[in-house]
């Protein structure tokens, strides 16, 4: 099974929606994703998200799913005494706090416990675990079985702090170490694939992680923004 996961268009975050960039980048991204062999798209319930989608969906003849646990996950924790999302906690602090390297101790903290982020955590992670199980994917442990054999491809657009919770799932590490070491600017493209190789029991391992390549140009031009009910 392969998964992408795909970040928004550059945003108007006052707005919930598109800046003329991120609705360039959309189009863009959509001559790269609509060809594809798609089983189903997933989308965030925001604007900049569902925005960002259509233009795939538009250009594919296709319809999303809305998932409300792919909502942006912009919580914010006590950092030095300020609060700030977990990507943006600075890294004099963090680092210091060993549990933040652990699995399984970093929801174990003075800072998550006060944030509630296990609750908010277990919604997005339950979340993905429904859709997979959809898909003949049984979560035991920090693996899955496979239930039914599965080689489709399914495409969530959603955000990059939600992006990196999912990613930490699914790979078995904190996502404290994702959302302060990964990077994906807007349209990037993240992509797990189960490892097969091994029976009925399976991991997933990432394939690339913040790729833009869509948005290349070897000219350096790219074309002016297509106003989503112009396209094909």
């Amino acid at each position: 099974m392969k998964i992408l996961m795909i970040r928004h268009g550059d945003p108007d975050y006052e707005n919930d929606c598109l800046t003329e960039k991120g609705r360039r980048e959309a189009a863009l991204l959509a001559e790269r994703i609509a060809p594809m062999d798609i089983a189903a798209y997933y989308v965030s319930p925001m604007g900049r998200a569902r925005e960002t989608a259509e233009y795939t969906l538009k250009k594919a003849g296709r319809t999303a799913e809305v998932c409300n646990w792919l909502h942006e996950f912009h919580e914010a924790v006590q950092d030095g005494g300020e609060p700030r999302v977990t990507w943006d906690m600075l890294p004099e602090n963090w680092t210091k706090v060993k549990e933040y390297f652990s699995k399984h101790e970093w929801l174990d903290t003075d800072a998550m416990r006060a944030a509630d982020m296990e609750r908010k955590v277990k919604a997005v992670c339950e979340g993905l675990d429904g859709l997979l199980r959809r898909w003949g994917l049984e979560r035991e442990g920090d693996a899955y079985r496979v239930v039914k054999k599965c080689d489709d491809t399914i495409a969530l657009y959603c955000h990059f702090g939600v992006t990196c919770l999912m990613a930490a799932h699914l790979l078995g590490i904190s996502p404290l170490l994702v959302w302060q070491g990964f990077n994906a600017e807007p349209t990037a493209v993240a992509v797990f694939c189960t490892d097969d190789r091994h029976g009925d029991v399976v991991n997933f391992r990432m394939h690339c992680f913040g790729d833009t390549s869509h948005l290349s140009s070897p000219d350096g031009v790219f074309p002016p923004p297509v106003p989503l009910e112009a396209r094909d």
